[in-house]
């Protein structure tokens, strides 16, 4: 079961835990610090695949899809403190504090091996869900800086994420979806994060594409799993959350009532232990833009 322990007077501190694998697309406003104290967080990005253990923390930039995937390991349910960090008051951070330009910047998100100076942050932050009253604008400010100082001091690339105040403008749209296919975000954060209105998005991808973004999403998601299962040799249960689709029974039927089979029936593929099965006669052809896809 995956729970979520908040404060409406302190909606700044979430605490997650849950002892099955769970997850979801997420694509926050604000700058979001997560550590991890038991179990393992996996991060998917459009390129490249993060894994979050015990005692670790990551720091996800905003507006960057990325699905989160959290999970028991080694016997111990899955539990995580997040700190948001909202873009006023980062903002108002650096109008004191200007970022260094000498230091090495980073684009995406930020793995932080364990720290006392972490550690001891998050444990600060657990009283806040016994909060009586709201949280004062002062002391929010207050726990920000102390987390930017510290994420700073750990690592000089922090800057580069932090410091990112830019807004996402009009961009090329066949490039960002065929990157970003996967997340399972609604059709307005898509438009947003590529600088459309929703009715502008809808009608730049039909002459893009020429068909229907729903459409287009889901069979660019199955294909993928089809790959997936068929050449990396991985289970249903595995990737059903990495592809985009929100439990295992509608990727399932999903699944079927595009290929014809189920996904069960390409177990072992990889290995050779079974032919693959067929549609009409004929096994399924990978398409020439899933062979393009990265996949981690």
């Amino acid at each position: 079961m995956a729970l979520k322990q908040l404060n409406r007077n302190a909606e700044m501190v979430v605490v997650c835990s849950g002892d099955q694998r769970y997850g979801g697309e997420k694509t926050y406003e604000d700058h979001v610090l997560v550590g991890v104290l038991a179990g393992e967080l996996k991060v998917v990005q459009a390129d490249r695949t993060y894994y979050c253990a015990a005692g670790e923390t990551v720091l996800l930039p905003r507006n960057q899809p990325a699905t989160l995937i959290k999970y028991p390991k080694e016997g111990a349910a899955y539990q995580a403190v997040v700190l948001k960090l909202p873009t006023a008051l980062v903002r108002a951070y650096y109008a004191e504090n200007v970022p260094v330009p000498a230091r090495p910047a980073a684009s995406g998100l930020l793995l932080f091996s364990k720290s006392p100076l972490l550690q001891s942050l998050f444990a600060s932050l657990l009283p806040y869900l016994e909060l009586q009253h709201p949280v004062s604008e002062k002391l929010l400010a207050v726990k920000v800086a102390e987390a930017m100082e510290i994420l700073r001091t750990l690592d000089p690339r922090s800057d580069g994420v932090l410091a990112n105040f830019f807004e996402p403008g009009k961009i090329n749209l066949v490039e960002f979806m065929e990157a970003n296919y996967r997340f399972n975000m609604s059709l307005t954060t898509f438009g947003y994060l590529t600088g459309r209105s929703l009715t502008t998005f809808k009608r730049d991808f039909q002459k893009a594409f020429h068909l229907s973004p729903q459409r287009w999403l889901t069979q660019k998601r199955l294909e993928l799993a089809h790959y997936q299962l068929t050449e990396k040799s991985r289970k249903p249960v595995e990737l059903y959350l990495e592809v985009g689709f929100e439990n295992l029974a509608h990727f399932s039927y999903a699944f079927k009532k595009h290929f014809g089979y189920p996904p069960t029936a390409l177990l072992g593929q990889a290995n050779g232990h079974q032919p693959a099965p067929t549609r009409n006669g004929k096994p399924p052809e990978q398409p020439a833009t899933l062979r393009q896809a990265r996949v981690s």
